[in-house]
């Protein structure tokens, strides 16, 4: 299997669909009812900090931090700071929240994904909150999709596969609601988890490919970045395939895409 960099983003990309990718966070945050308001809060994964100015603009008392590995969607978080936000450097995959103090709430939002291994590091997050603090999670759920098994498919086509073979594979990463349940539910947590399946109407031409570009197909990209020319015949690739998979109709393109939702509160 081919050695996968960590994949470079590209924060303008990825909001280009901010309205669809913003709308799991807000459906995630109706579902988070603590019994006071939480006077300490982490988003780990912040991204672009979009999704942590909800946070604060629900509870703006709060001090928040959001913390995120890349530096580039860092850079475009700090447009979002205040003297209750700010945002900090952190690899999700060793963050010891325990080591700063206590949590009254940790989010986590299209992050886990990306964290081979993340149920083990959950029990010691659930440590971090205060009694009656919220740990809240959401992953997509979508590695079935034709979006990801044409993409692996392609990694590992002739062509490709002594480049690309593996880079970027998540399809164990995300386990399945029951298991979050499980879980969150052995660790003390009274636990609510559910699955929600959104039809993404997306515009312009292959939107498809325009929506991946800003995750999914982002360690193909960095892996490719030094030969503009396979990324361009990679990607003429992937887009004739996400054509037929998604044919376009004249309100847009469905884009079917599910997400799993977690949410365990400290008895």
């Amino acid at each position: 299997m081919t050695h996968s960099p960590a994949p470079r983003w590209d924060a303008a990309q990825y909001l280009r669909h901010e309205g669809h990718r913003t709308r799991p966070f807000h459906d995630l945050l109706a579902r988070i009812d603590p019994p006071a308001a939480p006077a300490r809060i982490a988003d780990l994964g912040c991204g672009a900090g979009n999704a942590t100015a909800l946070l604060a603009a629900r509870w703006p008392h709060a001090r928040i931090t959001g913390f995120d590995n890349s530096p580039e969607m860092l850079a475009k978080a700090q447009s979002h700071a205040t003297a209750c936000l700010d945002f900090a450097h952190a690899d999700a995959a060793t963050w010891a929240p325990a080591a700063s103090g206590t949590y009254d709430l940790i989010v986590s939002s299209a992050l886990l994904q990306w964290v081979p291994g993340h149920p083990a590091l959950i029990p010691g997050w659930l440590d971090a909150l205060t009694p009656r603090g919220t740990f809240a999670l959401q992953v997509p759920g979508n590695y079935d999709a034709p979006s990801h098994t044409l993409l692996a498919r392609l990694r590992e086509s002739k062509r490709w596969r002594g480049r690309l073979s593996g880079v970027g594979d998540r399809t164990a990463a995300v386990p399945t609601p029951a298991e979050y349940l499980a879980l969150l539910t052995a660790h003390g947590c009274e636990a609510d988890v559910w699955e929600t399946t959104y039809l993404q109407l997306l515009p312009g031409a292959d939107p498809v490919l325009d929506w991946v570009k800003g995750t999914a197909l982002r360690p193909v990209l960095t892996a490719l970045a030094d030969d503009e020319e396979a990324t361009a015949a990679f990607t003429a690739e992937y887009a004739a395939l996400l054509r037929r998979a998604y044919p376009p109709a004249p309100p847009g393109t469905v884009f079917p895409f599910r997400r799993v939702f977690a949410v365990g509160v400290r008895r």
